[in-house]
Parts: C-alpha cells; structure tokens; sequence
C-alpha cells in the first residue's frame, strides 16, 4: 500500500533576513505599506502580507543561536547570509502605481520587464539587499 502526502493549505509565512532591523521595519512598513504587528529588538519583526500570510524577518545573528533549555518557545536555529528573494502578488493594472510609488521614494528599479506569457514583474532592493519582487500573479498562471 502506497501512502499518499498528506494536502497543504498553502503558504503560511516566508522569511527574509536583514541584520538591521530598524531599516527593516521603516522599509516593509513605511515604503512597503505592510503592518508589523510582533517584534523582539534585535531578532526579528514581523509584517500581516493579507490575512493569513506573514512576512518574518529575522536578524540571523539572533536566530543562528540554538533556543535554551528552559525556552517556552524552542525554535529550532536558522538563518541566512545573503540576498534571499520574496514577491508579493500585485493586480497588473496596480503596477505602475506601485513603479511611481517606489521611485517617489527613491527606491531602485533593478529590474521590469514582461514574462513570455505577458505577466509583468517589477524588482527591487530592500536594505539587506533582498530581492523584491513585485508581480502579476498570471505569471504562474
């Protein structure tokens, strides 16, 4: 008997990691338009994306070190160096709003182009120098 994989919902939360945490928030919050609405100074912040995504961003230094041994929450370590990736989904029509928002503040286009089947995606940096990207959701469509 063969036994099949149990079903996933979906995407929960995705992690990015940034040793500056305060130019973090300021980004996803006052650039990026997203809530944090958990923080621990020093190891991570935590950003609503919709009601049931989260963005984590984590300080790697802090999330590196295993938990103790009387931790109420025992996380297992993890961490990153270097530019991870994450998109958020945009409405097509909604993306040169977003192209005349970012370099209003003069945030760095790295990137805008169409995808062979049409879907538009916009790239950029956050100040750990993650990439953003910014996408019609039809590119996988």
């Amino acid at each position: 008997m063969t036994e099949r994989t149990p079903p996933v919902l979906g995407t929960l939360e995705s992690a990015l990691y940034a040793g500056d945490l305060e130019a973090a928030t300021a980004f996803w919050r006052d650039v990026m338009g997203l809530q944090p609405f958990q923080s621990v100074p020093g190891r991570h912040v935590f950003f609503r994306v919709a009601p049931s995504q989260v963005l984590l961003v984590f300080n790697p230094s802090a999330t590196e070190q295993p938990p103790g041994p009387d931790a109420r929450l025992p996380v297992p370590p993890h961490g990153a160096r270097g530019p991870g990736h994450f998109c958020l989904a945009v409405a097509a029509d909604r993306l040169d709003d977003w192209r005349r928002h970012l370099t209003a503040r003069s945030i760095a286009i790295e990137a805008d182009f169409r995808w062979p089947n049409g879907a538009r995606s916009i790239y950029l940096r956050d100040p750990a120098g993650n990439s953003i990207e910014l996408a019609d959701p039809a590119i996988w469509g």
